[in-house]
């Protein structure tokens, strides 16, 4: 079993959906259980055609962080 990171964006019409691992998997959903089912499939189809293509899938298990930074003091100096 691979893992692969899904990264969700919401977006005027619901909620994109994209792996950050394989930035061609992408699809959008109106809500963010809409979009995980779409990009699950999107997935498989993904997955089906790189097999038939003899394409080597791309490597899952990405590490994702949120970096906090105090926007008021970016570029200021000491």
């Amino acid at each position: 079993m691979i893992n692969y990171t899904a990264k969700y964006t919401k977006i005027n019409s619901g909620y994109m959906g994209q792996l950050v691992e394989w930035p061609e998997v992408i699809t959008e959903g109106k809500d963010l259980e809409e979009c995980r089912a779409m990009l699950r499939d999107a997935l498989n189809e993904m997955v089906l055609a790189y097999r038939q293509t003899g394409k080597e899938m791309p490597i899952g298990n990405a590490l994702i962080e949120q970096l906090p930074i105090e926007v008021q003091h970016v570029g200021q100096t000491a």
